[in-house]
C-alpha cells in the first residue's frame, strides 16, 4: 500500500498561531495580471489573475510538469549544491501561494521524483538528500502551504525518517556540518565508542540530510523542521502519514536493540560507561542524564543513545498532537470530527516488532512503508498509549529485564508529554 494515497484534504492553511507575515508578504502579488520567474534549468513558470479581485494563482509549465516522470532532472532541478547556493532554485520554483488547478499537486510530484530513492529498497543519494533540504528551507518559511502539496512534502519527510527524527529538536544552526548532505562514508562512520551523529542501525551506503546547516549568506533560510511539521499537520493526510512513519520507526528501532535494551554497536569499556554502568549489568534506561560530562569529558554506554532516539520520536508523536490540539481550538481544523475521521481512514495500522532481534539495515526509505499487522485499537490519538502499547510488547517478547523496561518507558513517556505540552511554535 503507498503511503499516503487517496485524496488531498480540502483543509484551510493554517492560520491561529503562525508566526507572523505582512499583509504584502502575503498580497506582493497582486499589483501585476502577469508576471513570470525564471527557475532551474531556465523553467518559466507564468502568474496567472482570472480578475481584478481573483486570487493570484502560479501555473505550472509544461517543462515543470515534465520533471515529474524525470527522477534525475528533478533532483538537479531542486539541488542547492553543496554549499546550499542554489536554494533560491527550489524557493522559486515551490514557495508560492496558490497554484493554478492541478500545479500544486505536479509539483508533489516532482518533490516525490527528485528527493525519492531510486527504489523501495535504494538508498538515498548525496543529490537527493540535499534536494530535501532545499524543499524543506523554502518551504518552512511560510504561512501555510499551498493546498495539495502537504501530502508530497510529508511523503518526503518519512521517507527521512532517521533524519528528520533525529533533528527535530534541535535549535539554531550547527557550525560543524560542511553542506546540506552528509555522504554516507562520513554519516555511517563509527567512532572508537561505536558512535554516529547520525543515528544507529544506518545503511551503509545512504547519505544523510543536514537540516541543521546553513551557509554565511543564507543563515536566516535553513530549514525549520519543527515549523514545516506544524504547518503539515494542518492536512489530515499529511498528519497520517508522519503519525504512521514514527510508529513505524519505533517498531523498526527497537526491534534492532540488544536483549537489554541498549545500542549493539556500542563498544563500552570502563573509561567511556556512563552512570548505568558496566554492560549486562541491567541499566536504569539514563538517557540524556547518561551523557552528562563527568571529570570534563563526556561519557555513554550503549544505553544512551538508544534512550535518546526513542525519546526523539515520542517528542514528535507528542508535536503532532500538540498541533492537532491547537489547530482545533484557533479554527485552522474547523470540523475536528471530520479531520480525524479523515485521519483515521487513512492510518495504515499497527506495527508488531519480530519476535528476535533484527540485524539487517535498510534504507530510510523502507521503513515508513514496513508492512503493518493489524488496525490500530483505541483511541489513535492518544500517542502515549499507541507508543506504550507497542513498546510493552516488544519487550515481553524480547524478555527486556522489568526495570531497564520501566525506565526507558518512562523516558518515552517524559518526551512526549514534553512534546505536546510544552513545545511552543510561533
Amino acid at each position: 500500500m503507498a503511503l499516503g494515497t487517496g485524496p488531498t484534504s480540502g483543509s484551510p492553511a493554517p492560520t491561529g498561531w503562525r508566526r507572523g507575515r505582512s499583509w504584502m508578504r502575503r498580497h506582493r502579488l497582486l499589483s501585476g495580471a502577469v508576471a513570470t520567474v525564471v527557475v532551474a534549468a531556465g523553467v518559466v513558470v507564468p502568474l496567472t489573475v482570472t480578475g481584478a479581485s481573483a486570487t493570484p494563482c502560479r501555473t505550472v509549465s509544461a517543462t515543470v510538469r515534465a520533471l515529474a516522470d524525470d527522477p534525475a532532472a528533478a533532483t538537479a532541478a531542486l539541488d542547492p549544491a553543496d554549499d546550499a547556493s542554489r536554494l533560491s532554485a527550489a524557493r522559486n520554483l515551490l514557495d508560492h501561494d496558490r497554484f493554478c488547478g492541478d500545479g500544486a499537486r505536479v509539483l508533489g510530484r516532482v518533490i516525490t521524483a527528485g528527493t525519492g530513492a531510486t527504489s523501495p529498497a535504494a538508498p538515498h543519494t548525496e543529490a537527493q538528500a540535499r534536494a530535501t533540504y532545499a524543499v524543506a528551507a523554502a518551504l518552512s518559511h511560510r504561512d501555510g502551504l499551498p493546498e495539495g502539496l502537504s501530502p508530497a512534502v510529508a511523503r518526503m519527510l518519512a521517507e527521512y525518517v532517521v533524519d528528520v527524527t533525529r533533528q527535530f529538536d534541535s535549535i539554531g544552526v550547527r557550525d560543524d556540518l560542511t553542506g546540506p548532505a552528509e555522504p554516507a562514508a562520513t554519516a555511517t562512520a563509527l567512532d572508537p565508542s561505536g558512535y554516529t551523529p547520525y543515528g544507529r542501525f544506518l545503511a551503509p551506503h545512504e547519505a544523510h540530510v543536514n537540516f541543521g546547516y546553513a551557509a554565511e549568506f543564507a543563515r536566516a533560510q535553513k530549514p525549520e523542521l519543527d515549523l514545516l511539521v506544524a504547518e503539515l499537520t494542518a492536512d489530515p493526510q499529511a498528519f497520517a502519514i508522519l503519525y504512521d512513519a514514527e510508529l513505524a520507526y519505533v517498531s523498526h528501532y527497537v526491534e534492532r536493540l540488544t536483549d537489554r535494551a541498549g545500542d549493539p554497536d556500542a563498544r563500552v569499556t570502563a573509561e567511556n560507561a556512563g552512570d548505568g554502568g558496566e554492560a549486562g549489568d541491567g541499566g536504569d534506561g539514563g538517557g540524556k542524564e547518561r551523557s552528562r560530562a563527568r571529570g570534563g569529558d563526556w561519557h555513554s554506554d550503549d544505553l544512551t543513545w538508544p534512550d535518546n532516539d526513542l525519546e526523539d520520536a515520542a517528542s514528535l508523536i507528542g508535536s503532532l498532537m500538540q498541533a492537532r490540539s491547537r489547530y482545533a481550538k484557533d479554527g485552522t481544523i474547523g470540523d475536528l470530527a471530520a479531520f480525524d475521521r479523515s485521519v483515521r481512514a487513512r492510518l495504515r495500522g499497527v506495527y508488531r516488532t519480530a519476535d528476535d532481534r533484527v540485524t539487517s539495515r535498510p534504507p530510510m526509505g523502507t521503513i515508513a512503508g514496513r508492512p503493518v499487522s493489524g488496525r490500530l485499537r483505541g483511541d489513535v490519538f492518544d500517542g502515549r498509549r499507541q507508543l506504550t502499547t507497542v513498546y510493552d510488547a516488544w519487550a515481553r517478547a524480547r524478555g527486556i529485564p522489568a526495570e531497564r523496561a520501566a525506565g526507558q518507558r518512562q523516558l518515552m513517556d517524559d518526551a512526549y508529554v514534553r512534546g505536546y505540552w510544552l513545545r511552543t511554535v510561533y
